[in-house]
């Protein structure tokens, strides 16, 4: 099949972290099934950084914070981003009635793929319906299927986040200073979370931290966000009695920095998110607890004996009772119900005391 038509590519993914290391999968399919093509990135400016050096993707275009709040200032960007750019096929992966502008702004482009909504009939001219009983990045390239008609579209599950080797090392400096010992093992723990009600219990994370320290020789870093998970994470440090392998003295500047930080990591546990995410794509094991109503089917694609976790139906059928209330739901994945699980992984990919 032909694939000389397709010559500019922009893919719409506005939002959080996960979304858009997920999102990066279109990237990748796309790089394939038109390796000539130019693949632009449309992601909010604090996420922007992450995907630097990534081979699939040829321009990040990236919107402050400010930009999306003033109407004026966002209509104007987005006008002149898609005259200039001419694209042949826009993939608006959310299709608001934010992004729609995007494929308003260029109605001559051949594709203007969008998920189908009611609003967006006469301005998408592809709506395929990713409502599919499917995991994120399966209903994220269903977007690609109105291609398959015209052209030989490969699909490529996996997402990848890529960062330098000086990158790393200059990360790893920055862990040595502070105290790690890299002949030893190190975890990066999610203790926290950017929402209060997706943390797990805080007395269940410091029982099972402890059982991890016991039994293997590791050292824990605390990952954070922000002055109140920074303050949420050194309490538990204390609580625990401040071990010696437990380091909350390390923190990422910003998303570059935390790629590298996990990059020199062994594993990953704790709160789902958008670190997991970022450690997935970097191929880092990883065991995630899931809150209530973040289904694990959907957020944890690829799963495997190296990617896994924990949500409340795995443990009850009667976490799926609509009439329980959502600490109910939490409070069935237990200590013991996630050292059952965990255990095993970490037999596996850390040193045993």
């Amino acid at each position: 099949m032909n694939t000389d038509f397709i010559r500019k590519i922009i893919i719409l993914r506005f939002r959080r972290v996960g979304d858009a290391v997920l999102s990066s999968s279109l990237c990748s399919s796309l790089r394939k099934t038109f390796p000539e093509a130019a693949i632009d990135y449309v992601l909010n400016a604090e996420i922007a950084p992450l995907f630097e050096n990534h081979p699939d993707i040829d321009r990040i275009i990236s919107f402050e914070n400010r930009e999306m709040k003033d109407w004026a200032a966002y209509l104007k960007k987005v006008h002149h981003i898609m005259q200039a750019g001419k694209y042949d096929l826009i993939v608006d992966t959310r299709a608001t009635l934010k992004t729609l502008w995007f494929s308003l702004f260029s109605l001559s482009s051949s594709y203007r793929i969008g998920r189908k909504k009611s609003y967006n009939r006469f301005i998408h001219n592809f709506r395929p319906d990713t409502a599919i009983d499917d995991d994120e990045i399966g209903r994220t390239l269903q977007l690609l299927s109105p291609l398959e008609k015209d052209y030989q579209t490969q699909y490529d599950r996996n997402f990848k986040v890529y960062v330098t080797s000086d990158e790393k090392e200059s990360f790893r400096r920055q862990m040595q200073a502070k105290g790690i010992d890299f002949s030893r093992p190190v975890m990066i723990c999610a203790v926290t979370a950017r929402l209060t009600y997706k943390v797990w219990k805080m007395e269940y994370m410091r029982e099972l931290l402890q059982r991890i320290i016991d039994h293997y020789d590791v050292q824990l870093i605390f990952n954070y966000g922000g002055l109140e998970e920074e303050d949420a994470a050194i309490r538990l440090q204390q609580e625990m009695g401040n071990p010696v392998d437990v380091f909350t003295n390390i923190r990422a500047g910003n998303l570059r920095e935390l790629a590298a930080m996990l990059a020199n990591s062994d594993f990953f546990f704790g709160n789902e998110g958008g670190p997991r995410h970022i450690s997935q794509a970097l191929n880092i094991p990883s065991f995630a607890i899931y809150p209530p109503e973040i289904s694990k089917k959907k957020w944890l694609p690829n799963a495997c004996d190296r990617f896994q976790g924990i949500e409340p139906c795995d443990v009850s059928d009667k976490a799926k009772n609509e009439k329980l209330s959502y600490r109910g739901k939490f409070e069935f994945i237990t200590t013991d119900e996630v050292w059952t699980r965990l255990q095993p992984m970490l037999c596996r990919f850390l040193n045993k005391k």
